[in-house]
């Protein structure tokens, strides 16, 4: 069962965001063992998307590496503004 990866974040982020328009989600590299996954938001929106202290980003990347480990894999998520 394959995972999409980039709607599972990307369900993640858009509620707390104000623009959801600007949210970009792209998995720049995938191989056997690890995905990269890129956030792309509006600059407005970046402190709310990484949280006091990043609480908010370390849950995101919680989840996402859960979902990841049931397929044996690790995921990376890079989170920027532009």
């Amino acid at each position: 069962m394959a995972v999409d990866y980039e709607k599972l974040i990307e369900n993640l982020i858009i509620p707390l965001v104000i623009h959801p328009e600007d949210v970009e989600v792209k998995k720049l590299s995938e191989d056997e063992k690890l995905i990269t996954v890129q956030v792309l938001v509006h600059d407005d929106d970046l402190g709310r998307v990484i949280g006091k202290n990043g609480r908010i980003a370390n849950a995101v990347r919680t989840i996402a590496y859960a979902s990841a480990s049931r397929n044996h894999k690790k995921i990376t998520i890079n989170i920027d503004s532009f």
